[in-house]
């Protein structure tokens, strides 16, 4: 959910790797083959590959240019409605997913893998109709159905495709040294500064979390396990949803 580190008097630790059984069959054997080569200088090439491929699967697939996937599944007959019901306490909404995992993969790969500019800017925030600039991480759950009732759902799914198609680009472009760089301080204060990130506690604290990794660590999260987990919930909710509704 939100926040993937321990809530106070939670018993869990991080990181939690739940069973994927709702989206991307064979995807967790992939990514722990990415894991196990990414470092390797000898195996950018493929490296490369796998990623892309992975990827492809991760975002409609006008963004790859592959055939038809599970995610034009998921949004393909999705009502408007849909995209801001919250099935239980527990969960969120599957606008708010879309949102928070095109801002992260947005600020992660532009900003901190990258070093340039994040694709989110006023006339994203317009055109989505959003009233916040960062992840979501930290909002209550009305707040989520307030951000899912106000996003322009196809301007949303227009955001995640360029936020998809640049990180595709990116990839392309790392040589085995860039792979293995630790990720500049001032990337990380970039991303506080323009909003992206809040004080918030349940914000705050990934800032931390990116901080220590290097760009191959953040390979392996924002646009690849940290997505595939959040779809595999889209899928259990939309289920859920249609189980009640009809």
């Amino acid at each position: 959910g939100r926040v993937w580190g321990p809530r106070p008097g939670d018993s869990r630790t991080l990181p939690i790797i739940p069973k994927m059984k709702y989206f991307g069959a064979g995807l967790s054997e992939s990514h722990k083959e990415l894991n196990r080569i990414i470092r390797k200088p000898e195996l950018i090439e493929q490296t490369k590959e796998l990623f892309l491929e992975i990827h492809g699967k991760l975002h409609l697939s006008v963004v790859s240019g592959n055939e038809r996937n599970e995610v034009d599944e998921l949004v393909g007959d999705l009502r408007e409605d849909e995209y801001a019901i919250m099935p239980t306490a527990k969960d969120e909404t599957i606008a708010w997913v879309l949102w928070h995992i095109s801002r992260i993969e947005d600020l992660t790969m532009n900003i901190l893998v990258n070093g340039e500019k994040q694709i989110f800017n006023e006339d994203w925030q317009t055109r989505m109709n959003s009233p916040i600039r960062d992840t979501g991480n930290a909002l209550s759950d009305n707040q989520i159905i307030q951000l899912s009732k106000s996003l322009r759902i196809q301007e949303l799914l227009e955001y995640r495709n360029e936020v998809g198609r640049k990180s595709r680009e990116i990839i392309r472009t790392l040589s085995p040294d860039d792979i293995r760089r630790k990720i500049p301080t001032q990337r990380i204060s970039r991303i506080l500064e323009e909003g992206g990130i809040t004080n918030h506690e349940d914000s705050i604290w990934l800032l931390d979390f990116w901080a220590k990794k290097d760009i191959a660590g953040i390979l392996l999260m924002p646009p690849t396990r940290h997505v595939m987990l959040h779809l595999n919930d889209c899928c259990k909710w939309k289920l859920a949803i249609r189980g009640r509704h009809h």
